[in-house]
């Protein structure tokens, strides 16, 4: 790792996203050349930055294009001529969709990954529309494909902003071959046996790849060959692409998983080989050890990039997520066994933000995924290996589940210690299920006391969040979830501590509507229950299927890959408006149509716990509505975006 004490002016530091920078490094040609979707910033928790930063460590020659220009005279994709070995496309760090429009399929304004946050530097589906344009311009160069937005659409996926279900994305991007998931040692690879002087088509069983093969070649179902319904038959059958899921699932959480095969169309299937194992401690040490100057590429010099802000001084500790919540997309993307780092790399890169020059001495998250999993894992291996759980938390916690929180006190502690350190606070999401449960063993129990104490202490930045998601045991069910007695339980002993050390700190919840299995009368109860915990929600947001989630697959196809039980979803802007409004329960131009809808429901004891017997009293005077979107559809149209 780099230490910087100033802003470097010298560009041989970044990676080249120039002629003139490659040529500063006496280069005539780059061995890969890679496209992104987001502003180059040199830093860990940037995709363009690891793979190219990997790449170079194994002695290649990269360069990196970020944001290219597909509207003019296609420059951005020529100026660096052919690379020696491959292209390479990512989205981004987001699926362009997400990062494009609401819950209400509003185009957003802004564009976290940009400088200045400006919209409209990418367009929609860019790893699409930049593989196309590569391969008009280049095509006999080898084109590989990844990111998060390929990654989670490797198989027939349902698009919510297109509302209909889409084939594995190699059918539209006409890339060689599709890298999913955490992408180091996938790329290495790929790029190792291209410069021994393999062909871009012989590359057909490299792990944790996808790619498009002849129908002749896809075997029988076998222990470790699954068929998954074609993408025909899952067009034609909604439940087919539900069934199809929940082996996608299972074989992302595997730690030896086997071999998907989807028929495309009549002459092709897509081959999809499975994860690595996970990364050992010395792997992500090296992936997380790279010399990042941690900060955003000099051309954009005077402009804020908002995604870097929020992470600029903080430190990731560990990937993967053993919760399977089921909106979430991380273990289809990470897996769900964690790989952490050692504390000898986390404080080293601690060390290195306290010489940023702009730090001020807080650590603004010492975090990951699910912030409190660092080094937890199952006790015996070799029973991990033939688990397919997709959760290791629901519907109860894993016996098998080590769930011990020492090295992460151990690690507060000793970030605390540091010399430049005022203060260090966990921003990533906490598991509170996870530091509390009773594990059955004295030890344990007393370490994730003193853990919860610890944390609400010491690294609460004001606000601690939380992610409960509902009130009501049936969604939270459906969604992977505990049941909202437990944050009745954290809730109590965020309190004690906060009243034991004279500390005025608030804990902030998430919660989600119109998830899968959640009916309107369900978020009257959750307006009713908030209500009563004295709180004014503010971390809200309206479900939105993004692909390979369990909750996209039972709004698209009605039923859960899992049972085949059919469970209500709500579709219709209208049904969701109904159900997002409960949210402001509390603000008076909502009261009206609460009220209506509260009788219409037969609900007059959530009537009552909301606004008393006498609901009308101060009633606002009607006056004639705003032309603008009501502060509800704005709330609506763009909820807060999670760490997921």
């Amino acid at each position: 790792m780099s230490t910087l004490t100033e802003y470097p002016t010298d560009l041989r530091l970044w990676l080249p996203t120039s002629v003139k920078e490659m040529k500063l490094r006496g280069w005539e040609q780059p061995d890969v050349i890679l496209f992104t979707g987001d502003a180059y910033v040199d830093h860990p928790s940037f995709g363009a930055a690891v793979i190219g930063r990997v790449l170079e460590a194994a002695g290649y020659k990269v360069v990196i294009v970020p944001q290219p220009n597909w509207r003019d005279d296609l420059r951005d994709f020529k100026k660096f001529g052919r690379p020696r070995l491959f292209f390479g496309v990512s989205a981004g760090a987001m699926d362009s969709m997400v990062n494009h429009y609401t819950a209400n399929r509003r185009r957003r304004s802004d564009d976290a990954y940009t400088p200045g946050g400006k919209h409209g530097m990418r367009p929609d589906y860019p790893t699409i529309v930049y593989s196309k344009i590569l391969k008009q311009e280049f095509p006999d160069v080898p084109l590989v494909i990844g990111g998060i937005e390929a990654s989670l659409r490797r198989v027939s996926h349902y698009d919510y902003w297109e509302d209909r279900l889409r084939p594995s994305i190699l059918a539209d991007a006409p890339a060689d071959i599709l890298s999913y998931g955490m992408g180091e040692k996938t790329i290495l690879e790929i790029a190792r046996r291209l410069d021994g002087g393999e062909a871009v088509g012989e590359l057909t069983d490299v792990m944790q790849t996808a790619v498009i093969r002849p129908l002749a070649e896809m075997p029988q179902a076998d222990e470790e060959n699954i068929i998954l319904n074609s993408w025909d038959v899952c067009r034609r059958d909604k439940t087919r692409q539900s069934a199809n899921f929940r082996h996608v699932e299972q074989q992302s959480n595997r730690f030896n998983g086997a071999t998907l095969w989807q028929q495309l169309d009549r002459e092709r299937v897509v081959k999809i080989t499975p994860m690595y194992p996970p990364m050992t401690t010395g792997e992500i040490d090296r992936s997380f050890d790279l010399p990042y100057t941690r900060m955003p590429h000099p051309r954009y010099k005077g402009k804020t990039i908002p995604a870097y802000e929020m992470i600029r001084h903080s430190v990731n500790m560990h990937r993967g997520c053993f919760g399977g919540c089921a909106f979430c997309t991380i273990s289809a993307h990470q897996g769900k066994f964690i790989a952490s780092r050692s504390k000898e790399s986390i404080m080293r890169e601690v060390r290195q933000v306290v010489k940023m020059p702009d730090f001020k001495g807080y650590i603004s998250d010492l975090g990951g995924p699910s912030a409190n999993m660092y080094t937890l894992g199952g006790k015996d291996l070799s029973v991990c290996q033939k688990c397919l759980r997709p959760s290791c938390l629901h519907p109860k916690v894993c016996p098998n589940l080590n769930t011990d929180h020492s090295a992460l006190i151990d690690i507060y502690r000793s970030v605390d210690a540091v010399a430049g350190v005022k203060k260090s606070f966990v921003g990533s999401g906490v598991r509170y299920d996870l530091s509390m449960h009773q594990t059955g063993d004295d030890r344990i129990n007393a370490v994730n006391a003193r853990y919860n104490e610890e944390l609400i202490r010491n690294h609460v930045s004001g606000r601690l969040k939380v992610a409960p998601e509902h009130t009501c045991d049936h969604v939270l069910s459906v969604m992977r979830k505990p049941s909202f007695r437990l944050f009745y339980d954290f809730k109590k002993i965020f309190d004690r501590v906060n009243d034991r050390y004279g500390l005025r700190q608030q804990l902030i919840p998430y919660f989600i509507s119109s998830h899968p299995g959640c009916r309107e009368e369900d978020m009257a109860e959750l307006a009713a229950t908030t209500k009563g915990l004295e709180m004014h929600l503010e971390q809200v947001q309206d479900f939105t299927p993004t692909p390979m989630t369990v909750a996209t697959e039972i709004y698209y196809s009605g039923v859960h890959p899992y049972t085949g039980e059919r469970i209500f979803t709500a579709t219709t802007p209208e049904e969701k408006l109904a159900q997002r409004k409960y949210f402001f329960w509390y603000d008076r131009t909502y009261r009206p149509d609460i009220i209506r809808s509260l009788h219409r429901l037969h609900r007059t004891d959530i009537l009552d716990k909301l606004y008393g017997k006498n609901p009308y009293a101060n009633k606002p005077a009607q006056v004639a509505g705003p032309k603008r979107p009501s502060r509800l559809e704005r709330n609506s149209s763009a909820p807060k975006r999670r760490r997921r």
